[in-house]
């Protein structure tokens, strides 16, 4: 099933970003559309995601996170054969698969009156967070801003820390 929308003008402009968009044109999501489900926020970095699974237990569910992919399956052992005159609640095995972002990790799930929640938390690494990069105003060298805190403090070499020679002016 491909997407409704064109992301042909995003594509020029967001560079390395085209496995997301062919997930989004190529999504096809739950097929059956079961089970339901809903997508919170609840932080700036945390996620649930709440699964309507009514009639299935704790060791009928299998959660697995793998590869920026969360995989939700519920089995269900075969019932005993009834004669039902209606049948209004799903009886089947699911399967749904969220695809997740970068550094999403799977925090905890829990099962509560036919609702499965699961947790997640988007935990960037401090080595991939912005920064800010200062631009010189004169050519040389660039200095780091720690380089220029410790500067005044001394000069670290080979774990002892040494005071930098002072400039004497001539009289």
């Amino acid at each position: 099933m491909r997407s409704a929308l064109d992301f042909t003008p995003y594509r020029r402009s967001w560079i390395g970003f085209d496995h997301l968009f062919d997930l989004l044109e190529n999504s096809q999501g739950g097929a059956d559309g079961f089970p339901p489900f809903d997508l919170e926020q609840d932080g700036e970095n945390t996620y649930r995601i709440r699964l309507a699974v009514a009639g299935f237990k704790r060791e009928d569910i299998d959660i697995t996170a793998s590869s920026n992919v969360l995989v939700i399956a519920g089995r269900r052992a075969q019932e005993p054969e009834r004669t039902l005159l209606h049948r209004g609640i799903a009886n089947s095995n699911f399967e749904r698969q969220f695809q997740l972002a970068d550094y999403m990790v799977v925090t905890g799930a829990r099962l509560s009156d036919g609702l499965l929640e699961v947790d997640l938390e988007r935990r960037v690494p401090d080595e991939i967070k912005p920064r800010k990069i200062e631009i010189a105003s004169a050519p040389g060298r660039i200095e780091s801003p720690e380089r220029r805190r410790t500067r005044g403090q001394g000069v670290a070499t080979s774990g002892k820390v040494q005071k930098e020679p002072e400039l004497s002016e001539a009289s």
